[in-house]
């Protein structure tokens, strides 16, 4: 049921769930709007102003192997994605995947483990402005340098305000944000590649293969190390799955716009990441200086083209990660309305504004991003650790929702009966745990510290989430709000590559 008080304000209640009339949520999203958000939340312009170098700090001028490495990786997982969103669209992504497929309590981890995820990849995010809005700063000539904080708290302020909008006003500032600057940086890759092409690089540098070059005595393990950083470039594929409720047609256009995400992406990370190892070159003094630049873009862009350039791509860089920031903690909005509202746990999180959007589960994620953001700042971090801190943190509860989801998605696709998938693609998901796993063990095991802390974070969060769920009656709710919002959905027609059937319980069909 549904109040609204003198200000217009929506109560959505745990009995509004995910079917097409909700009174909740608007469905009024395309596949491009689902696609953007992804996109958006990802950030790949943003992304790209510094993982690459993170990457090169560990396999040296053979960077391009960690975005290879994640790409396949983030692939196999996206099949678990694509296959149940086409059966469930629900506004806690995961946690509704996994809670259908592996029961109540699996999902309520999984959503817990998205929610710290986001909130987490959205402070470090909101941190790296503060790095990237300094280095603007300098390079328009103004003798100031102001603490990293205030411009993150500014970012956060405008999050705020812009998460209250419509939806689509939020799906569309990130898909410009990010077009904006993936054409500039997209220019500069060019022209990168064209003057080495040429011979008209400075130093004498010139195309080749030396990108794929690997450091002696480099191995699988260490590539495995490295791919958090490729991980972490993807983190947010998944964003459109949040939308599930808001989108016209989510169990058609939320799989499409999770395949235009990771080919779009991915096609930007490999020729971004090979232009930026060139351009850069490849001896030792080369990758030293690449891997220990907090302004990749800018470094090139002065060098190749122009301080003109330079500076708006510093600026963009800084849009981007504006945009990762306000597309992480809207999804993460999205999964605390989602967990509150089928619980029933937090009554007052499920308020919407007059505009549909979870307007009381924004300002608690902001809140908590908040206190992030300024623990970060009280241990007295640089910027780059900071960020990185933060991101690497959000990115290992990401690779446990993802470890969930993907075995759900192997149990409902292969082992319940509901469905014709062919058997052989089992080995799909399969590999993907095995991937996803194996990173999350080399970046959990013989670390120095503060990364070495990390991993129990991460526990201990998981912990608290545990304990919740014995809260009395709470996995009977989880699993009637569930089973509801997936019975309503039975009605919507199955995707036209799916075998059509009878509807079962959890919206697939029966041979």
């Amino acid at each position: 049921m549904m109040t609204t008080d003198q200000h217009g304000t929506t109560d959505s209640t745990s009995t509004s769930h995910s079917g097409h009339d909700a009174p909740g949520l608007r469905r009024e999203l395309r596949v491009v709007d689902a696609a953007a958000f992804s996109v958006g939340l990802i950030g790949p312009v943003g992304v790209m102003a510094l993982l690459g170098a993170g990457a090169a700090g560990i396999l040296g001028r053979g960077a391009t192997w960690a975005f290879v490495f994640a790409l396949v990786a983030v692939s196999l997982v996206a099949y678990g994605f694509v296959k149940l969103s086409r059966h469930i669209s629900h506004t806690g992504s995961v946690y509704a995947t996994v809670g259908i497929t592996l029961g109540p309590r699996a999902g309520f981890i999984a959503g817990w483990a998205l929610f710290f995820a986001y909130v987490t990849i959205g402070a470090g995010s909101g941190i790296e402005i503060g790095l990237f809005f300094s280095q603007l700063l300098q390079d328009l000539g103004m003798r100031v340098d102001p603490d990293w904080i205030w411009a993150t708290l500014v970012a956060l302020v405008l999050v705020v305000l812009l998460g209250r909008r419509e939806v689509h006003v939020i799906t569309r500032s990130l898909l410009y944000a990010e077009l904006i600057g993936a054409v500039l940086v997209t220019v500069l890759n060019v022209v990168v590649l064209v003057r080495l092409a040429v011979g008209a690089a400075p130093a004498g540098r010139h195309l080749s293969w030396d990108f794929l070059a690997l450091p002696s005595g480099t191995d699988v393990s260490l590539i495995a190390g490295a791919a958090v950083f490729g991980f972490l470039a993807f983190a947010g594929f998944e964003g459109a799955a949040t939308l599930g409720e808001e989108t016209s047609q989510p169990k058609k256009d939320i799989p499409r716009a999770l395949k235009i995400a990771i080919v779009v992406v991915g096609a930007f990370y490999l020729l971004t990441i090979v232009a930026q190892t060139l351009g850069y070159g490849t001896t030792a003094g080369d990758v030293k200086r690449f891997a220990g630049s907090a302004a990749p873009y800018g470094d090139l862009a002065r060098t190749y083209v122009g301080v003109w350039l330079a500076d708006l791509l510093t600026l963009a860089a800084v849009v981007s990660l504006f945009a990762i920031f306000l597309g992480t903690l809207s999804g993460a909005s999205r999964v605390l309305y989602a967990l509150s509202r089928d619980t029933g746990l937090g009554r007052p999180v499920t308020k919407l504004s007059k505009q549909g959007s979870p307007v009381t589960a924004l300002t608690v994620v902001a809140v908590l991003a908040l206190l992030v953001i300024v623990g970060e700042r009280l241990t007295g971090a640089a910027v780059l650790d900071a960020t990185y801190w933060a991101l690497t943190v959000g990115t290992i509860a990401l690779l446990v929702a993802y470890v969930l989801a993907t075995v759900g998605a192997v149990k409902f696709l292969f082992f319940s009966k509901r469905l014709r998938t062919p058997r052989w693609e089992i080995v799909v998901p399969v590999l993907a745990l095995v991937l996803v796993l194996y990173t999350i063990y080399k970046n959990a095991v013989g670390l120095d510290a503060p990364y070495s802390w990390f991993p129990y974070i991460v526990a201990a969060w998981l912990l608290i989430g545990l304990a919740i769920t014995f809260r009395r009656g709470l996995v009977e709710r989880v699993r009637a709000a569930l089973a509801a919002s997936n019975a309503t959905d039975d009605a919507s027609p199955a995707p036209a590559d799916e075998p059509s059937g009878e509807p079962d319980p959890v919206g697939g069909v029966r041979p």
